[in-house]
């Protein structure tokens, strides 16, 4: 790249458009998220603007005072508890949190990238795994900061993200269990294709291994994180031979369902079956009996993602992973098992 070209995004854009074969008003296009450009040409475009180094300096004035976070689903309880996490940061900084329902619970649908580069925030917040490169490139050529929070598994080294430690938290988890005598322990996990379910699965075999119980391929299932899947799992455990006195469930919602289906089974909680959840949203000390379970810090992962993009000098390129620590909340839904 010639001097001027890196001091003047006027010829980097020129350059661009010649060696694409395009107009200026056609790369001007791509850089602002409009719809009215191929998919071929917008690939072309974005690979060589990343090739140049491009990037859109920020236009502070021309920003809108928004914070958007992005979900692939807001029925979950612990939407909530991120929202506010964003919203906290969002009011020091006077600005309004954007909510947006978009994608799989790995990445945002592509028809939510015209209407974020047009919204234009002080930056974005996602709550997925991945993001995929089209939407990482458009996002810093428009120097939209953007940050993952990830209590769903490892995203690429490149995005900046906030996580927590899902191995410590299914170890306390599970060592809890096996500290008050039951050998017999089950989990319910999440989905088998999120890196956090696969961790606190992880977490829960270490810690069988330290009190030197094998663990048992029938006790071990994974759910999707909701109230529904965690009644089934639990119901076919509890029915099966030699059931588990005790179960350990990846989220305060699964461990809900786990409840109801002790109480269906005519079980008592904790006299006959001990449950932990993981979140401790909080409706978890609401539960009859309220519920043990690991401390995810939710809110205060939000709060970190919304302050890493109102950061200065924060476009989204340069990567951070911050991870905060989990630990056990016990209630009483666990309790010693006595000998039967």
């Amino acid at each position: 790249m010639h001097d001027d070209e890196e001091t003047s995004g006027r010829v980097t854009l020129a350059t661009v458009a010649k060696e694409a074969g395009v107009s200026m008003p056609t790369v001007s296009k791509v850089l602002n998220g409009r719809s009215d450009v191929s998919r071929a040409t917008r690939a072309k475009v974005e690979r060589l603007l990343d090739a140049h180094g491009y990037r859109r300096r920020a236009q502070p004035a021309s920003r809108s005072p928004l914070i958007e976070i992005v979900f692939h689903e807001l029925e979950s309880v612990w939407a909530m508890e991120l929202i506010r996490g964003v919203e906290n940061v969002a009011k020091e900084n006077r600005a309004t949190v954007v909510l947006t329902e978009s994608g799989t619970r790995h990445t945002p649908a592509p028809e939510w990238l015209p209407g974020v580069l047009q919204r234009r925030p002080l930056g974005v917040v996602l709550v997925f795994s991945t993001l995929p490169e089209d939407i990482k490139a458009q996002l810093r050529a428009a120097a939209i900061p953007f940050v993952v929070i990830d209590p769903a598994g490892d995203p690429d080294p490149d995005v900046p993200s906030v996580g927590s430690a899902n191995w410590a938290g299914g170890l306390a988890a599970t060592r809890h269990l096996t500290d008050l005598g039951h050998r017999r322990v089950a989990i319910i996990t999440g989905p088998e294709d999120m890196l956090c379910s696969l961790a606190r699965l992880d977490g829960y075999r270490s810690a069988m291994a330290m009190a030197g119980l094998e663990t048992d391929p029938r006790l071990m299932r994974f759910g999707d994180f909701h109230v529904q899947s965690g009644f089934e799992h639990a119901l076919d455990l509890l029915d099966g031979p030699g059931r588990p006195t005790a179960v350990f469930a990846g989220s305060d919602l699964q461990a809900l369902g786990v409840l109801e289906a002790a109480r269906v089974r005519g079980l008592r909680v904790p006299e006959d079956l001990s449950v932990v959840g993981y979140d401790d949203v909080p409706l978890a000390q609401w539960s009859s009996p309220p519920l043990t379970t690991v401390h995810q810090p939710l809110r205060h992962m939000a709060e970190e993602a919304a302050r890493m993009l109102l950061r200065p000098g924060a476009p989204g390129t340069a990567a951070q992973r911050i991870e905060l620590a989990t630990h056990l909340v016990v209630r009483q839904s666990t309790a010693r098992l006595e000998e039967m």
